[in-house]
């Protein structure tokens, strides 16, 4: 029996899987929606996975969890490495690409530039309040053009004039569309106009004060729009990389560290028919009056955080 490693990477708006095995190998892969509740979406990644995992050669060795919710489900799948999003993508990147100087990301509901110089992470930053540029915002101007957000890159690719559009902030970006649509504008030239913005605003204020060099590499959800993919090679002068599995990168990188950190806790498919029961509460001990979070399973409490001194401690029995 081999080993192989799973790597979880859940977001705000997608989650993702992958299993790899010991030579780094992608063996399956899956993306899926969050939907607003990330246990149950990973209990419906795991089920996909396990449909594709082999599981009469291999058994999962290790786990490791990252994305926003990567303490949560760390937690419950007792994750052997729990690691921030910047981590897992950079690893999972250099693996692939070890001479990459930049990372582009795009996700559902945020976006960030890694810069790294000898395969060593230098410089990052990530996007802050607003959501424009980002997947759900492209998904939102696809539906008021009435074009398929997969087709959207097709339908800029169309164009003859991109169509200027303001996009620093989501409510000016939606009402400059409205406004080109009112005068007669193609809906080719908005897209690609929309395009071009998401770039300008992604290099104007994400990647604002660093410096790109190639090779660069561009991830998450929205680097599958080859608009936006055209539109960053105008800007920039380089030639974009885009991977088929770019979207999986960051569930790929922590694989990757689970397999890296040589613990072994090996994961059983089963855990999907376990009962876990998350609950948050304000302490109220002291004036910081923390929310202590607590994951119970079968009712059993197996992890909880959030206090910032003793007084919010809760025991924990494995």
């Amino acid at each position: 029996m081999k080993n192989a490693f799973m790597g979880i990477d859940v977001g705000s708006i997608s989650t993702k899987g992958t299993i790899i095995d010991e030579n780094d190998n992608l063996l399956c892969g899956e993306y899926i929606y969050t939907k607003g509740n990330p246990l149950e979406a990973v209990k419906k990644l795991l089920h996909l996975l396990e449909a594709q995992f082999d599981a009469e050669n291999y058994r999962i060795a290790a786990v490791g969890t990252t994305g926003s919710a990567r303490k949560l489900i760390g937690a419950v799948l007792n994750a052997a490495v729990v690691k921030n999003e910047i981590t897992a993508h950079a690893v999972g990147t250099t693996n692939i690409h070890p001479d990459v100087r930049t990372i582009f990301e795009i996700g559902g509901q945020d976006s960030k530039i890694i810069i790294l110089r000898g395969g060593v992470v230098t410089d990052y930053a990530m996007n802050t309040l607003c959501a424009a540029g980002t997947g759900a915002f492209i998904s939102n101007q696809a539906a008021r053009l009435d074009i398929a957000v997969e087709d959207f890159g097709e339908t800029a690719l169309k164009s003859t004039d991109p169509t200027p559009i303001a996009a620093r902030c989501t409510v000016f970006a939606e009402s400059d569309l409205v406004h080109k649509l009112q005068i007669g504008c193609s809906k080719e030239d908005i897209a690609a106009g929309l395009c071009r913005a998401i770039v300008l605003n992604y290099l104007n204020n994400v990647a604002k004060g660093k410096k790109i060099e190639p090779p660069v590499v561009f991830q998450g959800g929205v680097s599958k729009n080859i608009g936006v993919v055209k539109a960053f090679e105008s800007e920039t002068g380089y030639d974009i990389i885009v991977d088929k599995n770019g979207h999986l990168a960051g569930a790929y990188g922590v694989a990757l560290l689970a397999k890296r950190s040589g613990v072994i806790r090996p994961f059983d498919f089963g855990i999907t028919d376990v009962d876990f029961k998350i609950t948050g509460k304000s302490c109220g001990k002291c004036a910081n009056n923390c929310e202590v979070i607590c994951v119970y399973k079968e009712g059993s409490l197996v992890d909880s955080w959030g206090n910032r001194c003793e007084r919010g401690a809760v025991a924990v029995g494995r």
